[in-house]
């Protein structure tokens, strides 16, 4: 037997001897992994190669709350509850809307951030002026989304899309009516690109919660994010993260 081929034998060995999976460590108590995509502004998104954003901010705070390091670990949207079952991270820090699915499938902190819905059109059409407008036309939705269920629910044809600027590119090229998301993430979108080739055509009339999302097992995390978050709230940083990305306090 080569040398080679005997460390290789005495590694399985060892690997055999104590239940150790050869291409698995353990999970280090001191670092708090959370998934986000990245890609969401003004909540989670790459300014100059640097993830931020309002959910990214609140998060570190979070964590230094919690005496913990944060590492990021960007997953797009309709797959990142599938990485928290699979635990490759321990949260979701990306506009979790609270609802009744979730509640029962996942374990949520206490709400961060309070905002509502719209419908966005190109900025010539009159054909949408409500949520029963919707029905019969077509929207580009994360698939997996709050909002893609708001629009399935009012009669909407949905397509899947990755993001919000994928939705609006298919909105300007006429693939789709209209696209439902938060308000302030149009807003953010607007105030950035200057588009006038789109409008809020009409409100949802839904206002909704979002809040961190972990395992329903994992009660005792949520537990002391809760706590985290309420020091934040007490001590005002998140009324100040909320002044700085969307120049109100959303966190109420």
């Amino acid at each position: 037997m080569s040398v080679r081929k005997f460390i290789a034998a005495a590694v399985l060995a060892v690997v055999a001897a104590t239940g150790l999976s050869a291409c698995s460590s353990a999970s280090d108590p001191n670092v708090l992994k959370i998934g986000t995509e990245g890609t969401y502004a003004p909540f989670s998104y790459q300014e100059g190669g640097t993830l931020t954003g309002y959910d990214v901010e609140v998060a570190r705070a979070v964590g230094e709350k919690l005496g913990k390091q944060v590492e990021f670990v960007q997953t797009p949207w309709d797959s990142i509850f599938a990485g928290l079952e699979s635990e490759r991270f321990d949260l979701v820090a990306n506009q979790v809307t609270v609802n009744p699915e979730r509640t029962a499938k996942y374990a949520l902190s206490q709400p961060y951030t309070t905002s509502e819905g719209v419908i966005v059109t190109k900025a010539d059409n009159t054909t949408i002026t409500s949520p029963a407008s919707l029905a019969g036309k077509t929207t580009a939705q994360s698939a997996t989304s709050n909002w893609s269920k708001v629009a399935a629910g009012a009669g909407a044809k949905v397509e899947a899309v990755e993001g919000f600027v994928q939705a609006v590119q298919l909105l300007k090229a006429g693939r789709v009516d209209a696209t439902v998301n938060d308000t302030l993430a149009v807003g953010e979108y607007t105030k950035k690109t200057g588009d006038t080739g789109i409008k809020i055509a009409a409100r949802t009339g839904e206002t909704s919660k979002q809040a961190f999302a972990a395992r329903k097992d994992d009660t005792a995390l949520v537990a002391d994010v809760d706590k985290a978050l309420e020091q934040l709230r007490a001590d005002g940083t998140l009324a100040r993260l909320s002044e700085k990305y969307f120049g109100t306090d959303v966190s109420k």
